[in-house]
């Protein structure tokens, strides 16, 4: 008879990683670190064992290879403090006290929460007769020292990017013990990376109401407001910090950002000249005051501010690329052979140069030489889609799920739903596609407020999707099938309320998300009476147009040709799939129309918006506004023919582009 023995359960690698570390406390460096090395065999860059390895050397004085270990974890992971912790306490037992202090000082600027590191750098500073940084460190150490040991040891966790488990612990604290400052505030931290920002808003809030002299989570709560859209109630919160510190670069940076979010752009250029006459060196204000300028249609200063930035800092990729970005402004060859030289440079780095990258197209393909202009187009769009984590295959499958859930019969039985108020008019679509010249049209309209992107239907699907949403199971836009009639009409008049801040007292006022074509089932629920103008755009100028424009943030579909082409097609799949289950309830606006009919047009997307005719909105040209878009010295001239084909002069780079958009070349007018 065979006896069945059955095989011990597997130790995840976490469980291994903890099992490590104890053994190194234990003082079992050899133990650790030849299990460390078997381990690796199998998980190379696993950061964690890859530390163990680092500190068995060390301890084992093989300190040559420990800092090669680390080399290592730096390739991997460049902003993990504990690599810099364990580098700098490498150097010490070198006795390179210099570079043990560069080394400590980098761990806890990533990371303040490394007591270890605080204790060496007032040793170290002590050594070398620095007695005021030594005495700062100290007073970290005693400042770690007052608070509870899961606090300190969730916030390093976070710190290092480690949020699930910081997040446990520090709620399992919180249960435990109450209420807690500190810990609080780090929940409000780690619910801002999730962008939860309620749960963060409401957290800090409470912080204040335990510690009303606590600056850094006022700072955090101001943040978060204006993070909410919620300006006015920001601006109190950072006065009441510049009224202590008011010189402060950080409060009067965020009173500039509250400033400019209320349409005060004036205010926000007057704070970032007072900030660039106290740091005349610096590059990133000129940069801020240059937006500021190109915002309210100040150009000649804007490109003087830009280039100031790009003098203060050569390879400043971002002053070249927002010259670039003013669409009419035409480099000098010397500028030219500047960037050329600085995108080439080994140590610039990545963000500027592509930056750079899409900065030298523009001037190439301004002046004709589209072979080399192509080049740099596409190498800026490889650089930057290799740090960025879209995946098609997500947004597709929210478009099926759309369309499974918000039909006609959905839409039926919901009717009258929502706030009625009519005031909103969403110019929606994909960016590039002629929404901000219908945004402007309106907004020449003596009836209609001009406001910008607003973000707060984007904020009402995050909430119905929930924390950690599963991209497999998503909650919404199955969600919206669950919400009750009173649900419904209490977004809308969130909505509503919340967009009050960029509002005059026109009764209308535009919305100009592009990304809300994703999410037209949730408006029409909410917002029964609001009316929606989708902008589209021939779909090779529109695709081309966004491969070769770099966007401050989002849009993450657009380095890709093959990646914009199925965004394309999912685009058309989804607006198709609106007409047939809300029928009339979308305008169509084709931007090659407004360009051979203005008046025809802007009578027709007038009519639909229940508006009577005005003249100021074919002469748009002349409206005085702010506009914060790519095409923002383009909707200050007349309209024009010159972008429509523009794409023809890359034909021959572009195959693959219209070979992914198939029948999408003929069937978009459909």
């Amino acid at each position: 008879m065979s006896v069945t023995v059955d095989p011990a359960p597997a130790i995840s690698l976490e469980d291994e990683v903890a099992h490590l570390r104890r053994l190194q406390q234990a003082g079992r460096h050899e133990d650790a670190l030849e299990r460390a090395g078997e381990r690796l065999g199998e998980f190379p860059e696993n950061r964690d064992l890859l530390l163990i390895a680092a500190t068995g050397l060390r301890h084992l004085r093989r300190v040559p290879e420990a800092l090669e270990m680390l080399e290592r974890v730096e390739r991997l992971q460049p902003a993990f403090s504990q690599l810099h912790q364990e580098r700098g306490l490498c150097w010490v037992q070198m006795k390179e006290a210099a570079a043990a202090i560069e080394s400590l000082l980098i761990a806890v600027n990533i990371n303040p929460a490394l007591p270890a590191s605080w204790k060496m750098l007032q040793g170290l500073y002590g050594l070398v007769g620095d007695p005021a940084n030594a005495a700062t460190a100290a007073q970290h150490v005693a400042t770690l020292a007052a608070l509870p040991g899961e606090v300190v040891m969730a916030t390093s966790l976070f710190s290092d990017g480690d949020l699930a488990p910081a997040e446990q612990i520090v709620r399992a604290f919180l249960l435990r013990q109450g209420d807690h400052p500190e810990a609080m505030r780090l929940l409000a931290r780690i619910a801002l990376a999730h962008d939860v920002l309620d749960e963060a808003e409401i957290l800090l809030d409470a912080v204040l109401t335990l510690a009303p002299d606590y600056r850094a989570a006022r700072y955090e709560f101001a943040e978060t407001l204006i993070k909410r859209q919620k300006y006015a109630a920001a601006s109190v919160e950072i006065e009441r910090l510049l009224a202590l510190e008011p010189r402060n670069f950080d409060y009067r940076t965020l009173s500039a950002t509250t400033a400019i979010g209320l349409g005060r752009h004036d205010q926000a250029i007057e704070i970032y000249r007072g900030m660039l006459a106290d740091a005349p060196a610096s590059w990133d204000v000129p940069l801020w005051i240059g937006h500021a300028l190109k915002t309210v249609g100040r150009l000649p200063e804007a490109i003087d501010s830009y280039r100031a930035a790009a003098a203060a800092r050569p390879n400043f990729g971002d002053a070249y690329w927002s010259l670039a970005n003013l669409k009419t402004y035409r480099f000098e060859d010397a500028e030219i052979a500047r960037m050329r030289q600085q995108e080439a440079t080994e140590t610039t780095g990545l963000a500027d140069r592509y930056h750079l990258c899409f900065a030298l197209g523009k001037a190439l393909e301004d002046r004709g030489e589209y072979a080399e202009s192509w080049l740099y187009y596409e190498r800026g769009n490889a650089l930057r889609r290799s740090e960025s984590r879209y995946a098609p295959d997500i947004i597709e499958a929210n478009t099926r799920l759309q369309i499974e859930v918000c039909t006609a019969e959905f839409f039926r039985l919901r009717s009258g739903w929502g706030a009625p108020a009519p005031d909103p008019i969403f110019v929606l679509g994909l960016p590039r596609a002629g929404s901000t010249l219908i945004e402007q049209i309106l907004a020449s309209h003596s009836q209609v407020e001009g406001t910008q992107e607003l973000s707060d239907v984007q904020r009402f699907v995050l909430e119905l999707q929930g924390r950690d949403p599963d991209p497999d199971h998503p909650s919404y836009p199955a969600s919206l099938a669950s919400l009750s009639a009173d649900e419904a009409r209490k977004l809308g008049e969130r909505y509503l309320a919340d967009t009050r801040a960029y509002r005059s007292d026109r009764p209308f006022f535009i919305d100009k998300m592009p990304n809300n074509f994703r999410h037209i089932g949730l408006i029409a629920l909410i917002l029964p009476n609001a009316k929606i103008i989708d902008a589209r755009r021939d779909p090779m100028s529109c695709c081309f147009s966004n491969f070769k424009q770099l966007f401050a943030n989002g849009q993450e579909f657009t380095y890709g040709l093959t990646d914009i082409a199925r965004y394309y097609r999912t685009y058309l799949e989804l607006m198709r799939h609106w007409d047939a289950a809300a029928p009339g309830r979308v305008l169509r606006v084709q931007h090659e129309d407004v360009v051979d009919d203005l008046e025809g047009s802007v009578r027709r997307v007038l009519d639909h918006c229940g508006l009577p005719f005005e003249q100021a909105c074919v002469d748009f040209h002349k409206t005085r506004r702010s506009v914060r878009t790519p095409s923002s010295e383009q909707v200050r001239q007349p309209i024009f023919r010159d972008g429509l084909d523009q794409w023809r002069a890359y034909e021959p780079w572009l195959g693959d582009l219209k070979a992914a958009l198939g029948d999408a070349l003929t069937t978009y007018r459909n």
